[in-house]
């Protein structure tokens, strides 16, 4: 069933309220997610993406019942990952032919994906035009590696719709379809989480971005992303966001992180957590035991931080795996303007902490030297070493 979005544009896409993960199992689900697509009937029919091959069946028979497949003049694909573009050739077994509007990096990827098919392709760049009639046009401006080096958006004149592809989006299902309807908490949750987890990587293109599009003079009224709600009321008020979150965001927050054997590593979590409270009241203070927690979730909270403690204890000479894999995936998100410090248990040889200390450096942290390293169970001397640790980050 087709949503009226605004004017002669309709949202075609597939609301998936069963998805726990994406990305394989590397980014987790809460609030079910949806797949835009779009509809634009003017003089021209123009489709907007399409859905994930698992839908592929449903989507084309709603397409079906909303119009003649053949009616279809031109198809945009803005990025070519599988969840946008998995319907195309089934979509394209019924209409073969049809113009198919995207990058040149996006050409390479749909036929990396699904084999050369001889389809129709036009090559776009930004500053490349479509007229769709009616006196209005999609105007192409491309995202690269925003978050795919194939990426796009493009500008509807007339209704003044930005088509933003994933940028601005949230992995959020919500059949209100518009974000100033959504439950705002959850909504703004899953934005900052979609931030970190997938656009955190390109923050420093970010700005550029954001700069090329406002000097295009684009009057947006509307963004319409790929994933989640649209953004009709304020718009504007996402993009900020975005500025905001690129420029190496925190806030007055300190998160802790560890994983533990026999539970002396997290007893010197909990009196840093202590610590931290008595040596600035103000400061907000999360606790997360790694091998528990979403990392996902727990990467927002990092983002939002201006400083973290990680903690492990000596395991064969290094550190549990569960934190090393969590230190990896903070390495690949590149945070920028955090302090961190490193505290653990040992029993034999000890060198969990210095471990800690050299990874949390590759991931980009400022690393304090104070830490805590404790010889089997923490005792008074390991405690009283956490109040200069806990200066050190506050500083």
């Amino acid at each position: 069933m087709r949503k009226h979005v605004k004017g002669n544009v309709s949202w075609v896409g597939y609301l998936d309220w069963e998805l726990e993960t994406f990305h394989g199992d590397d980014y987790s689900i809460f609030h079910g997610s949806s797949q835009n697509a779009y509809l634009i009937e003017e003089e021209k029919t123009i489709l907007v993406d399409t859905v994930w091959t698992p839908h592929h069946y449903d989507f084309i028979q709603n397409l079906k019942s909303e119009i003649d497949l053949k009616k279809i003049d031109a198809i945009i694909v803005n990025h070519g990952e599988a969840d946008h573009s998995g319907a195309l050739p089934a979509l394209l077994a019924e209409i073969p032919g049809t113009p198919i509007y995207c990058t040149a990096m996006a050409v390479k990827s749909l036929e990396g994906q699904y084999g050369k098919q001889g389809w129709n392709f036009h090559v776009v760049k930004t500053g490349d035009e479509l007229d769709i009639g009616n006196g209005k046009k999609l105007q192409f401006v491309e995202m690269r590696m925003l978050h795919w080096p194939d990426s796009m958006a493009e500008f509807m004149t007339g209704d003044n719709i930005l088509f933003s592809m994933d940028a601005f989006g949230q992995h959020y299902a919500t059949s209100e379809l518009f974000a100033d309807l959504a439950e705002q908490d959850v909504l703004w949750h899953e934005a900052l989480k979609y931030f970190v987890n997938i656009l955190n990587p390109f923050a420093a293109l970010i700005p550029r971005k954001l700069d090329e599009i406002a000097k295009l003079n684009l009057p947006i009224e509307m963004i319409a992303p790929s994933h989640g709600a649209i953004w009709r009321e304020k718009p504007f008020k996402i993009i900020e966001k975005y500025a905001e979150w690129a420029k190496a965001y925190q806030e007055d927050q300190v998160t802790v992180v560890y994983d533990t054997m026999w539970n002396g590593t997290k007893a010197i979590a909990h009196a840093i957590e202590a610590e931290i409270k008595k040596q600035s009241p103000s400061t907000v203070v999360k606790v997360f035991h790694i091998a528990k927690s979403d990392k996902n979730e727990v990467m927002t909270e990092v983002f939002k931080s201006k400083a973290i403690a990680v903690g492990s204890p000596t395991a064969i000479n290094d550190i549990l795996a569960s934190v090393t894999a969590w230190i990896s995936f903070a390495k690949s998100l590149k945070f920028k303007n955090k302090k961190a410090a490193a505290f653990g248990c040992y029993g034999w040889s000890g060198e969990g902490v210095a471990v800690l200390q050299k990874e949390l450096k590759e991931a980009g942290f400022d690393v304090v030297d104070e830490n805590v390293k404790s010889l089997w169970n923490p005792g008074e001397e390991d405690f009283a070493k956490v109040p200069e640790l806990v200066k050190a980050l506050l500083a």
